[in-house]
């Protein structure tokens, strides 16, 4: 039973979601807008652009998300998005990527538990730790 997750966002989820096809090498296979559903789901005016839900596969893994309206948006807390990649040079790699406009927690280098490790917020809010773990753990 895969979990994927399904991120919010406030009113930039395509610009996220291009940044992370880009960053992450995912595709995205979807791409909703708002005025795109049914006729009694009208967006809001100005929101008919944004983005209602966005598919994107990334190795296989899924990412998904949407604009948030106003006034259910939170500020993303007490999670984190994780990566797990094999080579410490690709997870360092898409760590930089993911941090780039954003802002490192703890930069990425070897840990006790990993080959490479490293936690930052993307510039759209989202908490990420890319982790290349030592073998076996």
């Amino acid at each position: 039973m895969p979990l994927n997750p399904y991120l919010f966002f406030n009113d930039n989820c395509e610009a996220a979601f291009k940044f992370y096809e880009k960053a992450l090498g995912g595709k995205i296979e979807m791409m909703l807008r708002a005025d795109e559903g049914p006729a009694d789901m009208k967006p809001g005016p100005g929101r008919e652009k944004l983005i209602m839900h966005v598919r994107m596969s990334i190795g296989g893994q899924l990412l998904m998300g949407s604009d948030s309206p106003p006034e259910h948006f939170n500020k993303p807390q007490g999670f984190s998005v994780c990566l797990t990649i094999a080579d410490p040079a690709e997870a360092e790699r898409k760590f930089n990527a993911l941090a780039d406009g954003g802002s490192p927690n703890m930069p990425f280098g070897k840990t006790f538990f990993a080959k490479g490790f490293g936690m930052c917020v993307d510039k759209f809010g989202i908490p990420w730790m890319v982790n290349s773990p030592l073998e076996g753990m």
